[in-house]
């Protein structure tokens, strides 16, 4: 299990390291001056937490999915090696 995590962390690392910058940058670059409506909407009626909470959901699905694959690739690498 540690060797597998071990090797998940890079590309983990390097999905950050792209990620995060190309996400701040896209924010900025759509973010107008004035605050949207639709976000002083959102947040005055309390969905913009169901709107975090589903992005949240989503990104763990995703990890789940990636360290269960990780897991199950690693056990057939074993497999064909024996």
């Amino acid at each position: 299990m540690k060797n597998s995590l071990l090797k998940l962390r890079p590309a983990l690392l390097l999905l950050l390291a792209v990620l995060l910058p190309m996400l701040r940058a896209a924010a900025q670059a759509t973010a107008p001056v004035d605050q949207p409506e639709m976000a002083d909407a959102l947040r005055q009626s309390g969905k913009i937490y169901v709107v975090v909470a589903v992005i949240t959901v989503v990104l763990a699905g995703l990890l789940f999915f990636l360290i269960s694959l990780d897991r199950k690739l690693t056990r057939l690498e074993k497999e064909v090696r024996e």
